[in-house]
């Protein structure tokens, strides 16, 4: 399917405009709504998360670009998740998931595969003495909450406050979305600021002795660790007896592929990894220090702790999968491709959005390889309605993504056509802002956020 590429030079268009191939996707989310709740098996893949009727249902993709059931082609960002950083359907990685494929994909026992690939892995993350592998982040970032229970015998949780690290009643109960969750749960986890070591010392010191683990990303997108942050999370961490655990999900081979313990040098007990591990393949992985990664297996006469035994963890592919994107890292250098390649898109971004007099209305920025932008509204403060008409601007003119989360496979002609689609957008968006309204530009009813305590005000 070759598709094509829409792009429009015009303000924001009408619905005599709207591109009339949309039916089908449309068709399809309705049929997803009544066999999937919510329309999507991932809350941030949600059609809430997209201009109202204007969330594609995507067929394939290949490098930066993917195509929707109407045969329209998009510059894709997000890519994943943020879990696609060699771009899709990569040839090294198709070609290793292919070989395995007629090979059997689940034994009884464990393959060579999986020593290999947790060899690759503790090659390329050397602060990490031990690794097991899984499907999903949610179940490394849980058995990493177990296992810290178990070596502390304490049961408490210091979560710093960004946006997630689990499915699982530990997290889940501290969000806007704690249905379900039993309330001892919800009172087992406290959270602290990050950059604020102050806020950190000050719940050790109101649950002194309770908390098992102090659980972060070591960076995020828009945050980086002030000087001495995260040495002084380590100093209280032993200090309080508490293990230091880093989510390297998003930060593992976008910041290094040696992940952010090794760009800031400060090394956690334990790490949780997927997302960009497999290039998209579902692999993730729990490691760390020798001494406690060994209470879930053989070698330990302390108790043992049921860390994770997962019936797909070692399918064949995903492993496969693994191998061929550490061996990609070790031939070239996605990292650098990427922090290139984001940085030519926030200029260009900035550069137009200067250009048409609305720097403080929008703004990308972030680290060059996990950018994401900002939109604001009238009064200056962020706006769920201006982001809505950002993504509607965007998505008719052939660029699809939350944010702007870039992958090695952009080129400059994508991030140039990016940059060319948001200039297009803006003369909509400025019309907006004088106007003091989206009322009459915005088609349907704004995004809303996908951690949120009722379907309102996005209810179908």
């Amino acid at each position: 399917m070759a598709g094509r590429l829409v792009v429009r030079p015009e303000g924001p268009a009408g619905p005599a405009t709207w591109p009339k191939s949309r039916h089908r996707s449309l068709a399809m989310q309705s049929r997803l709504h009544h066999a999937v709740p919510g329309g999507a098996h991932t809350y941030a893949r949600g059609p809430d998360q997209y201009p109202e009727g204007m969330a594609p249902i995507l067929s394939h993709g290949l490098r930066a670009h993917v195509w929707d059931v109407d045969g329209n082609e998009y510059i894709e960002y997000g890519v994943g998740l943020r879990s696609v950083t060699l771009g899709h359907a990569c040839p090294p990685v198709v070609d290793a998931v292919a070989r395995e494929l007629g090979r059997g994909a689940n034994f009884s026992r464990p393959t060579e595969l999986e020593l290999l690939a947790a060899e690759d892995f503790l090659s390329t993350v050397p602060t990490a003495d031990m690794v097991k592998f899984a499907k999903n982040g949610s179940d490394t970032t849980t058995a990493a909450v177990r296992l810290a229970r178990a070596v502390t015998g304490r049961d408490m949780v210091a979560i710093c406050d960004q946006p997630f690290f689990s499915v699982d009643d530990w997290f889940i109960g501290a969000t806007a979305m704690p249905a379900g969750v039993p309330r001892p749960a919800v009172e087992a986890t406290v959270r602290f600021r990050y950059n604020s070591l102050d806020s950190l010392d000050a719940q050790f010191a109101a649950n002194p002795g309770r908390i098992a683990c102090v659980f972060m990303e070591a960076a995020t997108a828009q945050a980086e660790p002030e000087p001495g942050f995260l040495e002084g999370v380590r100093r209280l961490c032993d200090e309080n007896g508490a293990l230091l655990v880093f989510d390297e999900i998003i930060t593992g081979f976008r910041w290094s592929p040696h992940g952010a313990q090794h760009t800031y040098g400060v090394v956690p007990d334990l790490s949780c990894w997927g997302k960009a591990m497999g290039n998209g393949h579902p692999i993730a992985a729990l490691a760390g220090r020798r001494e406690f990664m060994e209470r879930g297996g053989l070698r330990t006469d302390d108790d043992r702790v049921f860390l994770l035994s997962t019936t797909h963890g070692p399918e064949t592919s995903s492993l496969a999968a693994f191998r061929a994107v550490v061996a990609e890292y070790r031939t070239g250098d996605p990292v650098a491709a990427m922090e290139s390649a984001g940085a030519r898109l926030i200029d260009g971004v900035n550069r137009v959005v200067a250009d048409a007099g609305l720097s403080d209305f929008v703004a990308a920025s972030g680290r060059s390889s996990c950018a994401v932008f900002s939109t604001f509204g009238p009064d200056g403060q962020p706006s769920q309605e201006f982001r809505t008409l950002f993504l509607q601007e965007m998505i008719d003119r052939g660029v699809l993504g939350q944010s702007f989360v870039i992958s090695a496979a952009h080129t400059e002609a994508d991030v140039d056509a990016t940059v060319d689609a948001v200039a297009a957008a803006l003369p909509g968006y400025r019309a907006a802002i004088e106007k003091g309204s989206v009322d009459g530009v915005l088609r349907g009813r704004p995004v809303a956020p996908a951690i949120r305590g009722r379907a309102h005000p996005r209810r179908v």
